[in-house]
């Protein structure tokens, strides 16, 4: 079973994933499948009862599926290193522009020195990679107390303290 970090309100944990990507069991009560599939298959997906979640690589508009965002209750955002920033981006439109309130999940190769500012951007839910300590991970969260840009997750501003 995956296991992966989730964020409560100021809470976080370490989790077993109740999700399946549909290529490991698409029988699944909860499954997360391709923005191509939600594309091709989104009636049907719709229509099965089941929890439903779309993973979106770094090249795919946040847009394709802006106004089905109420129908998810997962959107998966990839990572593929260090250098990839558009995750941010994409997470910041969801929470913002899409008003997404489900489960905001990075995947992919995610480290534990990006897991405090993608918080920042509105994600709840961290799936690093299989090697990854997960106990050291949910340090990262603690490793800023004031922050000087404003982000979804409301924290107070520094900025703000100063000038009020």
């Amino acid at each position: 079973m995956r296991k992966l970090i989730k964020l409560h309100n100021h809470d976080r944990s370490i989790v077993t994933d109740d999700w399946r990507y549909v290529e490991e069991d698409a029988n699944a009560p909860a499954i997360i499948v391709s923005l191509p599939q939600w594309q091709m298959e989104r009636d049907t997906l719709l229509a099965s009862g089941k929890k439903l979640g779309v993973k979106l690589i770094p090249a795919d508009k946040v847009e394709a599926i802006a106004s089905d965002a109420t129908k998810l209750s997962l959107i998966a955002l990839e990572f593929g290193g260090i250098g990839e920033g558009r995750g941010y981006s994409q997470a910041h439109i969801l929470r913002r522009r899409c008003n997404f309130i489900g489960e905001l999940r990075a995947v992919g190769k995610i480290q534990r020195d990006q897991l405090f500012y993608m918080a920042r951007c509105g994600f709840d839910a961290f799936e690093l990679p299989e090697a990854a300590d997960l106990n050291v991970a949910l340090t990262a969260f603690d490793d800023y107390s004031v922050a000087y840009q404003p982000g979804i997750d409301k924290a107070g501003l520094e900025l703000r303290r100063r000038a009020g």
